[in-house]
Formats: C-alpha cells, sequence, structure tokens
C-alpha cells in the first residue's frame, strides 16, 4: 500500500463470545492479521480462560480448520490446518465472522467476530487484551446444562451439593472474576515473543523501500 508507514502492522479487534450461556461470557482481543488461526486460538485459550486439555476448531464457512488426523481427512469432513490460513486471509475472502469449537464433549462453542480492521500503533507489542466479562466455565463441567448445575451449587452455601463442587472445583469460583491481570500477564507474553522477528522482518521491509 502506497505510502503505509512499514512499522506498522494491521490488526484486528477480535470480539469472542461464548454461546449458550447468559450472561454472555465474552472477551475483546486486538490481534494482528498476520495471525494464524493457531495463533488465534491460542489467544481465545488464554483471553477466555480455557486451559488448552482439549481439541479445538474454527468453521470458517464451509471449511473446517484445527489440527487434523488421519481419520478427518474423509470426503465428507476434510480439516485444514490452523496453522495455514492467517486471519487477512479470512478478511479478504469475506469471512469477517466464524465458530469456534472448543472441546468436543462439552461442545463449548464461540462466536468470533471481526469488529474492527486499522494499523497498529507503533509503540504497542500485540496481541492485546481490551477487555471482557464474566469467567468461563471449569474444564469437564459437562457443557452449558452441566455448568448451570455448577454454578446453581457453588455460588450457594445452602446448596446441597456446594461442598462438593467447591472441592472438584479445588478453589473457590466467582463468575464475575475474568482474572484479568493473568490474562494480561500471558497476552503481553505473547506479544513480547513476537516483537523480535517482528522488527526483523520491519526493518527489511524498510531497507528494501529505500
Amino acid at each position: 500500500q502506497e505510502g503505509a508507514d512499514p512499522m506498522k502492522e494491521l490488526i484486528a479487534r477480535i470480539r469472542i463470545e461464548l454461546q449458550g450461556i447468559e450472561p454472555t461470557i465474552w472477551r475483546e482481543v486486538d490481534v494482528p492479521l498476520s495471525s494464524t488461526l493457531t495463533a488465534l486460538h491460542d489467544v481465545i485459550q488464554v483471553s477466555m480462560g480455557w486451559r488448552g486439555d482439549h481439541l479445538f476448531e474454527f468453521s470458517v464457512g464451509d471449511k473446517i480448520y484445527g489440527e487434523p488426523f488421519p481419520d478427518d481427512n474423509f470426503e465428507e469432513r476434510k480439516v485444514y490446518k490452523a496453522k495455514s490460513i492467517r486471519l487477512q486471509t479470512l478478511l479478504d475472502r469475506g469471512f469477517d465472522k466464524f465458530l469456534y469449537v472448543y472441546d468436543f464433549g462439552d461442545n463449548w462453542c464461540h462466536d468470533v467476530i471481526v469488529k474492527q480492521a486499522r494499523d497498529g500503533e507503533i509503540d504497542i507489542d500485540y496481541p492485546v487484551f481490551v477487555g471482557g466479562a464474566r469467567r468461563c466455565p471449569p474444564e469437564d463441567v459437562g457443557g452449558s446444562i452441566g455448568y448451570e448445575e455448577f454454578l446453581e451449587a457453588v455460588t450457594d452455601p445452602e446448596h446441597e451439593d456446594h461442598d462438593r463442587m467447591l472441592t472438584w472445583y479445588g478453589r473457590p469460583y466467582d463468575p464475575n472474576d475474568i482474572n484479568e491481570r493473568h490474562v494480561r500477564m500471558i497476552i503481553e507474553n505473547f506479544a513480547s515473543r513476537r516483537r523480535g522477528p517482528l522488527q526483523s522482518h520491519q526493518k527489511g521491509n524498510r531497507s528494501r523501500s529505500d
């Protein structure tokens, strides 16, 4: 793009909303458009508070992206490598909303919405956590129905299953605490790991344009 600042990178404001639970559990993150879907998976995991214990996939249009296994590659269900496609490519193809599924047992479905694409700031390392609301469910809680039962028990000291659920979870559960300080720390670590290679790439582009 003529006149573009080679030190800036294109980013997108990504909103992630977990389906099937009210009030909505959501996060927003500014992510480089150069990110692969594998990198976006890592950001979603940390932002939401998942632990990465289970498989995942993205459903974009009529294609599925994930970590293919030989059994996935039958004609009726071709799985493409999530690391093989970038956000910029999806936007170029007209996809600004798609599905992210985590844990095929509990089947946590997330709407991923590209709200805004723009030049990033030179003095900010991306990705950047923007905000969110409500803690994600515990791993292996049993999907949305299991989560409702867990939440009812764990937030009511008089509930007959209160102590059992607390013991199972292993610590207090506050549905409104998204552990933002921890999330920001991990995502800042993602950004710092990108910084070196990105600066080398930008210097190379600048040298070629001199």
